[in-house]
């Protein structure tokens, strides 16, 4: 429910695109779902256990990229800004990440490595490199938002499943819970209403990310990272009955000031 810190200015009154600009947004596509595919050929072929999971990896990789490349080439106007690019870097290696969760719930390779933290590390940090990026060159947009928040979600859903094998499943919640607020929200108009800003949603959204790597860390002890997950999934779960009862509240229609 978080919204993005990259803002949502429209690009309502931007000039036409240029053939230039919608073929170096067709190149930004192509890129994003071609090193992700590569990369995860490499870990197939060095680390999967056979033929069949090697090639399992490349879908895997490709989930997230896919339908973060389908989303750009979808906006009108057809543009990618500086910090878009810093977001679809972040989806490529989520989709890395997606192929090593793939290999570490076969047991091909650890749940915990220094080689995985930091991976999951630099895509955690892209989340702030972006945003920064965006107020910093004046290319925040509501498509750039929408993109943002997204590969948020998608990051903690891939990282939580993978913290999973340490701490417990249930753990796979706090990646899983935006995506069951969506759900709900198809049943319940009112939970399509839009949120104001929330400090106390935006840090405990940053605490989840935070925590979620912490228990990836070779050195956390299993208990410690069980405890710490288990409090960022009660926080999480608080803020999200909060925005539930406030949109509750506010009705299907009237926007929450």
């Amino acid at each position: 429910m978080e919204t993005s810190g990259r803002g949502a200015t429209s690009h309502g009154d931007s000039p036409p695109v240029s053939a230039a600009d919608r073929r170096r947004v067709i190149r930004d596509a192509t890129l994003l779902i071609l090193l992700p595919a590569a990369l995860a050929v490499v870990l197939g072929l060095t680390l999967a256990p056979g033929p069949g999971i090697a090639l399992a990896l490349i879908p895997a990789a490709l989930l997230a990229p896919v339908l973060a490349a389908v989303s750009v080439l979808r906006r009108r106007p057809q543009v990618v800004s500086p910090a878009d690019r810093v977001t679809l870097l972040r989806v490529g290696l989520i989709g890395v990440l997606t192929a090593a969760g793939v290999l570490i719930l076969i047991e091909a390779i650890p749940a915990r490595s220094w080689t995985l933290a930091a991976l999951v590390g630099v895509a955690l940090l892209l989340d702030a490199v972006d945003g920064w990026v965006a107020r910093h060159t004046k290319s925040s947009s509501a498509s750039g938002a929408r993109l943002d928040m997204e590969s948020d979600a998608a990051a903690l859903l891939v990282v939580s499943c993978i913290a999973a094998v340490t701490v417990g499943w249930w753990v796979v919640a706090i990646g899983a819970m935006r995506y069951l607020f969506v759900a709900a929200a198809r049943f319940r108009p009112a939970l399509r209403g839009d949120l104001a800003y929330s400090l106390f949603r935006r840090t405990v959204a940053a605490i989840q990310a935070s925590v979620l790597w912490v228990a990836l860390l070779p050195f956390t002890p299993v208990l410690f990272a069980t405890a710490v997950t288990a409090i960022a999934l009660a926080l999480l779960v608080i803020s999200f009955t909060r925005d539930a009862i406030r949109l509750e509240r506010q009705g299907p229609e009237e926007p929450v000031r």
